[in-house]
């Protein structure tokens, strides 16, 4: 399936309506309680708002086709839209830790919890369903703004399970502590997440190794081989949000002329292209053959071989990024 522009800019719009919507329920919620744990609640879901609606621009932004002044696209903006978001989440963790030990050392009453109960209940139950969308798609588009967003959803759910059992217990034993309490350990909560998006999207915007992109492209590889693919090595992947640059090296028969060259070299790369939806672009230098190698190299009706061939080399992770030719 190719990548959706139209569908993936839904889901976004979908994430912010929601975030809307969620926030203003949990202000509602805290209005009416007065509970320092559900105005932390809420104060996260701000962030969600600001973070949805920074990502939607960014996804608008990352569609916009090549010029030049951005020969490779314009993806690499969600993986900084990713990281904002990890910082306003991480903020926003700090921020309920102060308002949390404010209100150990200045307590206020804690009223109708049985309604702020049965309202931030279902504002858990909406985050994980749409989180659990956007995570799915982000992660069928590669959209890190998507996955970004519906992880912080989700996560918002397991806080909001512990807020629950943190009002529920106010609401048994009358312990008012109990509420800056849980906010306390949620804020830790959200601060980790916070750290965990930044990392990721620092890793993109370096152009850190994916090793699991890698992994990807090894299986494909090993899967088709061809006989006259005879090594591939020093292969670089740099992800532009989602759509893939791909460098290496692909060692041919070195009595191959141009054209039959490229003929080899283009199954390669309709290989990796249908693999990855046509979000993929190459930049693949052809190496011709040394006689060392004749030892890995499969090709039967090569009639310049210098050596018998012994057995193929698999390819690995290893392998694949070295910048060495494959040898026995």
């Amino acid at each position: 399936m190719k990548y959706n522009k139209i569908s993936t800019i839904n889901t976004q719009k979908l994430l912010v309506l929601v975030s809307i919507g969620l926030f203003l329920i949990k202000i509602f919620a805290w209005y009416i309680t007065s509970s320092v744990a559900i105005l932390t609640d809420a104060l996260e879901s701000t962030v969600n708002v600001v973070a949805g609606l920074i990502g939607l621009y960014s996804i608008i932004l990352s569609s916009k086709p090549k010029d030049k002044e951005h020969p490779y696209g314009h993806g690499k903006v969600e993986f900084i839209s990713s990281a904002f978001e990890g910082i306003l989440i991480s903020v926003a963790g700090i921020i309920i830790i102060y308002e949390a030990i404010n209100n150990l050392m200045h307590p206020h009453e804690i009223k109708s919890l049985d309604y702020g109960l049965i309202l931030i209940a279902i504002s858990g139950a909406i985050n994980f369903i749409v989180g659990y969308i956007c995570v799915k798609k982000g992660g069928k588009e590669n959209s890190p703004i998507l996955v970004a967003g519906g992880n912080h959803l989700k996560s918002d759910t397991y806080s909001t399970i512990g807020l629950l059992v943190g009002l529920a217990l106010i609401l048994i034993t009358n312990l008012k502590w109990i509420d800056s309490a849980a906010a306390i350990i949620f804020a830790f909560i959200i601060i980790f997440t916070g750290y965990k998006i930044i990392r990721k999207a620092i890793s993109g915007i370096m152009d850190e190794a994916d090793q699991s992109i890698i992994e990807e492209v090894k299986s494909v590889l090993n899967k088709n081989r061809e006989s006259q693919w005879i090594d591939v090595h020093n292969m670089r992947i740099i992800n532009y949000a989602g759509f893939y640059h791909i460098d290496c090296h692909l060692t041919v028969p070195y009595y191959l002329n141009i054209i039959e060259g490229h003929d080899i070299l283009d199954k390669l790369t309709n290989i990796l292209t249908n693999h990855f939806n046509e979000r993929v672009e190459f930049f693949i230098h052809i190496d011709a053959c040394q006689s060392y190698q004749c030892s890995i190299c499969s090709l039967s009706e090569c009639q310049f071989r210098k050596e018998t061939f012994k057995h193929q080399i698999e390819w690995t992770t290893e392998n694949l990024i070295s910048n060495n030719k494959h040898k026995i």
